[in-house]
């Protein structure tokens, strides 16, 4: 069957139009009738930087449940990797632009700012934790420093804005079921109600589980979004709220050695505790954990080829529970004035779970379970006023949030040598011992100002944004960490863009964009993460990260044939690098310094083809050359890693990715193929990971109007291959327990109704 499956996907190459679309001028979310129905036509037309977006149109020939994330893998300088076939998996998933890496990048969802998506979120939280992919309208990528008016404070590379679709005028529903490898099963439902003049909303409820790949295990979610929007004569009132309760258990990080001794099928023990706890005495009885011996018995010798009590841990795991409240206003107050306002709330809840070797219950069994804790609660409001007269269309805005961001490191015990007694999908209580635990408060205020100036054939963007950050550290368990305050100030940030019309198709473009990024406040990054005096050292001279980001392109739109291409320059300074002083898996401070500047320079190309017939093309091409200028020293200049003119890790220099599409009739379908050349995972570029290949297939057909199914299969022809790298992080050299194997061939059957 799997094998019938993977022949039609192949032999079909068959997709829907690719769905890119022209940038707005405003961050307006599209109705899911217009993602239905539009054209693809542009690619950021108009605009003075380089700009694409996805549509709902495209997201939805994806496999069912994927994130936003992954579905703009295949625009130019977007790298995204990911351990599982959703982009959904938390651990794993990363995102670079132009080798700028998503905590240098800027992610909004209806203009709530998200934070810097990383792991440990510490100002907000992953996308695919407050909308379902059937409930994004559109992605916006941009490749640079993003729009003047963005809510981010961290955007030194690109943004990703996520707009969610607008209700239906009408009553209506939507319910998907999916099934597919690795016993994955996945529910959506949407209800509609509304009228053209009045008021209208949905509520969703989205329920998807799947059973690791390898090893033993399950990542699942919960999601539930719910919209409105309320007519006011003029004015619109609109509101947002999201809940999601997700839990995944995580796959173990591997090392080029650990995978050339113990094979990519290789992962946690989980289900067989008995190992787990012979594999944590023999660690102990050789000191290799620091505990005291605690079964003599088991010896000194690893059972097959495992080597080390790292090579394989009992259980790991990720779960995070997001609440987002949000409310909007936007109304005009004259002619040729419009203003709108937002306000939201997050809530979260988090833990990442270990269960560590290196520090036993107190009962005796050799392994604990290590967490670090989050809790966030933050809210903020952001607003804008247009005023258009005459050629002039002035912006001006203003973006106020306080975050209030709990952090503990805490241990907790196992209930025997026989039986853990606990699971790693549900939040443990009563710890043990807690190591640290600090309250942070963070205080943003940014501003911007834009004039835009139509002249006919040529259009001007003049402006600047500016902003506050403080960041304060209290501790509430004291231990190494520091307390203390600090903050980044910038109150210019200038943005110079020119578009320039060619006639009714062409255009070029070209744009100059100033960009800093604000400190991080939590124990395991930035500037808290190292100890008092380091952190004391550091206060008054620390500098952050800045980038000077420089464009030049041209657009081409037709009926037939969109495409673009661009040439680009960055100049990123002031690099901040925590230099660890010990194992960063037992949480060892580090601290951080300015240690030099990165130059990156760049080609990107797009385009999109109709064929005819309901076929399409799509292509899109990178290159891209970050190299690190300065070689890395310590505060008293001794030489730490000689990597002066070494590529930027995890920066391919080649990205190609190719679509072929089909819909006409009832049947639609894709074919896709990505490739990424080799990727560097130390600074001084001795240890990579080779490039690689990826296709993935779908297939559809609509049986009624109504009613739809859909195959899709990921990693089509079951390439072997690293996806994330630096997962537990980035080493100046030598091979490092920092890889996550990618997810082989998958296959998904998916029935969508709607009425």
């Amino acid at each position: 069957m799997r094998k019938l499956i993977a022949a039609l996907l192949a032999s079909s190459a068959l997709l829907p139009q690719a769905a890119l679309a022209t940038a707005a001028e405003t961050s307006e979310a599209t109705t899911e009738a217009a993602a239905e129905e539009a054209e693809i036509i542009v690619l950021g037309r108009g605009e003075t930087r380089q700009v694409q977006e996805v549509s709902q149109r495209d997201i939805a020939v994806l496999l069912p449940g994927t994130s936003a994330i992954r579905a703009i893998e295949k625009l130019p300088s977007v790298n995204v990797q990911s351990a599982d076939a959703f982009g959904n998996y938390e651990w794993s998933t990363r995102v670079t632009i132009r080798s700028f890496n998503q905590n240098q990048l800027g992610f909004n969802f209806d203009g709530i700012p998200l934070g810097d998506m990383s792991y440990g979120n510490h100002n907000g939280l992953h996308i695919s934790r407050v909308v379902s992919p059937e409930n994004i309208g559109l992605v916006r990528v941009t490749q640079g420093s993003g729009a003047l008016g963005t809510q981010s404070t961290n955007n030194l590379g690109g943004t990703v804005e996520t707009f969610s679709l607008d209700p239906l005028d009408r009553f209506g529903g939507r319910a998907n079921a999916t099934y597919g490898s690795a016993e994955t099963m996945r529910g959506f439902v949407r209800l509609n109600l509304g009228s053209s003049d009045g008021v209208r909303g949905f509520v969703s409820y989205g329920y998807g589980s799947t059973d690791k790949y390898k090893g033993r295990g399950q990542q699942d979610q919960h999601m539930v979004n719910a919209k409105v929007v309320v007519p006011l004569g003029e004015a619109q009132l609109d509101g947002w709220f999201s809940y999601s309760d997700r839990r995944e258990q995580d796959y173990q990080d591997m090392s080029l050695s650990m995978l050339a001794r113990l094979g990519y099928d290789w992962d946690n023990t989980f289900r067989d505790y008995n190992l787990a706890i012979q594999l944590a005495d023999i660690a102990n009885n050789r000191g290799e954990t620091g505990a005291p011996i605690s079964n003599a018995a088991a010896g000194t010798v690893y059972p097959g080829r495992i080597t080390s009590a790292d090579d394989a841990y009992y259980d790991a795991s990720g779960l995070r529970k997001d609440t987002v409240a949000a409310i909007g206003f936007k109304s005009p107050l004259g002619e040729g004035i419009k203003l709108a306002l937002r306000g939201y709330y997050h809530h979260n809840r988090g833990m990442g779970l270990w269960a560590t070797p290196y520090v036993p219950s107190p009962n005796g069994v050799p392994i604990s379970i290590r967490t670090t804790e989050y809790k966030i609660d933050r809210g903020g409001v952001f607003g804008r006023i247009d005023w258009e007269s005459g050629i002039n269309t002035l912006l001006v805005g203003g973006w106020y949030e306080a975050n209030t961001f709990n952090q503990a490191r805490r241990f907790y015990g196992l209930e025997s040598r026989a039986n853990p007694g606990r699971s790693f999908r549900d939040y443990p209580t009563n710890p043990f011992f807690t190591q640290w635990e600090f309250d942070f408060d963070t205080e943003t205020l940014q501003y911007f100002v834009e004039d835009r100036i139509d002249l006919g054939q040529v259009k001007i963007n003049l402006g600047w944004k500016g902003f506050k950050v403080t960041n304060e550290a209290k501790a509430v368990v004291a231990a190494s960490f520091p307390q203390g305050k600090i903050d980044a100030t910038d109150w210019f940030q200038p943005h110079v863009g020119v578009n320039l019309s060619l006639g009714d198709n062409a255009e070029v473009f070209a744009g100059f964009t100033q960009a800093t990024r604000a400190f991080a406040s939590a124990t395991t990054t930035g500037p808290f993460s190292t100890n008092q005096a380091g952190f004391n050292s550091i206060v008054n001279t620390l500098k952050p990260e800045t980038s000077d980001t420089y464009e030049l392109g041209a657009r081409f739109n037709s009926s037939n044939f969109n495409g673009v291409v661009g040439v680009y320059l960055v100049n990123f300074k002031n690099r901040l690098l925590s230099a660890a002083s010990g194992p960063s898996i037992v949480g060892s401070p580090s601290v951080l310094q300015n240690v030099g500047s990165v130059r990156a320079v760049g080609f990107e190309a797009l385009g999109d083809l109709k064929l005819g017939g309901g076929f399409g093309l799509f292509a899109s091409y990178s290159y891209t050359d970050a190299t690190y200028r300065d070689d890395v020293r310590n505060l008293s200049g001794t030489l730490l890693a000689a990597i002066k003119g070494k590529t930027v890790v995890d920066s391919p220099k080649h990205m190609l990715r190719g679509e072929l599409t089909y819909d006409q009739g009832p049947i639609f379908g894709r074919i896709g193929a990505n490739y990424m050349s080799k990727r560097f995972f130390t600074y001084t570029n001795d240890q990579s990971v080779p490039g690689r290949t990826v296709v993935d297939a779908s297939i559809g057909y609509r049986l009624t109007d109504r009613i739809e199914v859909q195959l899709n299969a990921t990693n089509l022809f079951d390439e072997q291959y690293l996806g994330t790298i630096n997962s537990g992080g980035t080493g100046n050299s030598g091979d490092r327990q920092t890889l996550l194997v990618a997810a082989p061939q998958q296959f998904f059957a998916t029935l969508k109704v709607g009425f």
